[in-house]
């Protein structure tokens, strides 16, 4: 009985310290954007924002091409998941239930592609993206998000695409529709899960990418809001209040699309990772 009661303990403190071990940075990060500076420069840590004030907040969206970079992040990570997700649907749809010569090689394409580390291509993106006359371009963020997170993408979807049964596609035609409905009709709505769980990856994928931006887009307009996050000091200076308040903001739509999207999500990743 002893013995069991330990068991039931350690694995519930040790998840218990991991988890205030991660969510103490981020409750620290909102309580000091929420500070009166003040308390941020107190020599006795202030735990909690009595005195809450939104002036930080103030500072950061009023801070230079604050709206712009929060623009350019909302439509190139959009556009980066929407591409990834109707060309990860109909790549994973074609492996899936499709047999063609070269198709285990295309799988084995998508699974290198998918460990490839992108920091170490960014010269050769920057040498390709220049030649085309296309620096300080959304055009070419889009593009190379959309490809770090489609090997992902496909790969997830191809499991849920193999676990919808053949039949139901088949029965669907019987009863006269063509493929392309039966698969909208029928396959697509089971498909939610998995594109909820690849949603997520690639929103986050593709909203927190910076070397990329780094190097192709310099131009003060031009960037996303990590570029304009990593440059805090040059923007607030030694202002603490104004820089967690920044980084709060930067991390808020993440938060916010997890919450929503936290259940479907992660069955979505676990149910994928196993079919197929």
């Amino acid at each position: 009985m002893k013995r069991s009661l330990a068991g039931r303990i350690w694995p519930n403190a040790t998840a218990a310290v991991l988890a205030l071990g991660f969510v103490f940075p981020v409750y620290w990060m909102f309580a000091t954007a929420f500070k009166p500076t003040r308390d941020i420069l107190s020599e006795n840590p202030v735990w909690f924002p009595l005195h809450a004030t939104l002036d930080h907040f103030t500072t950061a969206v009023n801070a230079p091409n604050f709206w712009r970079l929060a623009g350019n992040s909302v439509l190139v990570t959009v556009a980066a998941v929407g591409l990834s997700l109707v060309v990860g649907l109909c790549g994973s749809f074609a492996i899936a239930r499709m047999r063609f010569k070269g198709r285990k090689g295309i799988l084995l394409t998508f699974m290198v592609a998918q460990m490839a580390p992108w920091e170490v291509m960014v010269i050769s993106i920057y040498l390709i993206v220049r030649d085309a006359d296309l620096l300080n371009s959304l055009l070419p963020l889009t593009v190379f998000y959309m490809l770090m997170v489609l090997p992902f993408t496909l790969l997830t979807l191809r499991g849920y695409v193999a676990a919808v049964p053949k039949e139901l596609e088949e029965s669907a035609m019987v009863d006269g529709c063509s493929r392309r409905q039966a698969f909208v009709r029928v396959v697509l709505p089971l498909l939610a899960p998995g594109l909820m769980a690849t949603s997520l990856f690639g929103f986050i994928t593709a909203w927190n990418e910076f070397p990329l931006v780094l190097v192709l887009n310099k131009e003060p307009g031009a960037g996303t809001l990590p570029l304009w996050l990593s440059q805090f000091q040059t923007q607030f200076g030694n202002d603490w209040g104004a820089t967690m308040a920044a980084a709060s903001l930067f991390a808020l739509p993440i938060l916010i699309l997890f919450l929503i999207l936290q259940r479907k999500a992660v069955g979505g990743l676990t149910s994928g990772a196993v079919k197929g």
